[in-house]
């Protein structure tokens, strides 16, 4: 499967301390040959050239496909946007891929930085069959699907990042907003939204952890006071490392399998939690990316990043919807840090830092009340 790099040709303005590389390679006809003012849409709102197209995406504006793709777009856009800004002269890779039995991905990578080790925002939008084994989870879950000649055709999209910054006092984020659509053997359509994110911080300040939950909880509250609570409790069930006794990190929200009230009021709250993205992550990443670390410090880091690729390969069903369709499989490791570390028998001492963050690990908080 054949990687088709991007190229924006041309002078382009690009917002502070967003600098672009990319590779050329056998990518379709780009913006240049789409028009002028396609060109300037596409450079002003998006990092590539949407998966779908442009042209077959404005053809279909009321579907929720559509609207969904270009909000996963944008989010990728405003998500890059934020993360550059802290990184001077910082290096985006850009690059496309097309997978062979539908769809294909856009993944932006930044590597090395000042602040961030490795932050990662993807947007996938697939299509094609669906494997018997993803079907297989689909129904442990509830999912009552008809195939016809055992064929379930799907159509599944979303927008994902993972950020690693280097200083061990800025916490990982981790996000994922996405849309499922399976067509089953009557022709009727089953539809689902899934998402989330949560905060994985090396050291706890509980003035982030506040932050963090409240810009969620406000979010949430614009659609139903029920659900910040009720997706906070399914953060804390789900990113739990069973063979550690311990969450990843301090929880934030999490949602699956959500089809009402219906697909335009669970569409506009998916929206309003993805736009949650920036302000609830960023101003810590600004507090916090110039603090003075210790050598010890940094070990605990690498220690606890260990957990996050523990949880990561093991129990994320992301990683291992990814593995059955044979997505890309750069793309689907690209949560993954570049660095992480695994000792034998280590127990950080009581009433130490380190102790501190264990303890909300093993026992998760009510952050807003």
């Amino acid at each position: 499967m054949a990687i088709a790099a991007l190229l924006f040709r041309g002078a382009v303005r690009r917002p502070p301390g967003l600098v672009f590389a990319r590779t050329l390679g056998s990518a379709p006809p780009g913006p240049a040959a789409r028009g002028d003012e396609e060109e300037k849409e596409l450079r002003q709102r998006f990092m590539a050239p949407p998966v779908s197209g442009l042209q077959e995406l404005r053809r279909r504006p009321r579907e929720i496909r559509s609207r969904m793709e270009l909000l996963i777009m944008e989010t990728q856009m405003e998500v890059c946007r934020a993360l550059a800004a802290l990184e001077p002269g910082a290096s985006f890779t850009v690059d496309s891929w097309e997978r062979k039995e539908g769809g294909g991905d856009i993944s932006c990578v930044l590597q090395d930085g000042e602040v961030f080790e490795k932050a990662g925002v993807n947007v996938s939008v697939l299509s094609g069959l669906l494997p018997e084994e993803a079907a297989r989870q689909m129904r442990s879950r509830g999912k009552t699907l008809k195939a016809k000649d055992g064929k379930l055709p799907f159509c599944a999209m979303a927008v994902s990042s993972i950020i690693h910054p280097k200083n061990p006092h800025v916490p990982i984020a981790d996000f994922n907003y996405r849309y499922f659509e399976i067509e089953e053997a009557d022709g009727n359509k089953q539809w689902w939204f899934g998402g989330g994110i949560d905060l994985t911080p090396t050291y706890l300040n509980e003035e982030d952890a506040v932050h963090f939950h409240k810009t969620l909880k406000e979010a949430c509250d614009k659609h139903d006071l029920k659900l910040y609570p009720k997706y906070k409790k399914w953060c804390d069930d789900y990113f739990y490392i069973k063979h550690r006794g311990e969450q990843r990190g301090i929880g934030g929200i999490f949602f699956d399998d959500m089809d009402s009230p219906s697909k335009e009021e669970v569409f506009q709250f998916v929206k309003s939690c993805a736009k949650a993205v920036v302000p609830c992550y960023i101003p810590i990443v600004k507090k916090h990316c110039h603090d003075p670390f210790t050598p010890e410090e940094k070990l605990w880091q690498q220690l606890r990043r260990g957990r996050y690729v523990e949880f990561n390969l093991v129990y994320d069903r992301g990683t291992k919807f990814g593995l059955e369709i044979r997505s890309r499989i750069e793309s689907v490791l690209a949560s993954l840090p570049l660095t992480a570390r695994w000792e034998y028998m280590h127990d950080p001492p009581e009433n130490s830092k380190e102790a501190e963050i264990l303890e909300v690990l093993r026992n998760p908080k009510d952050w807003v009340h």
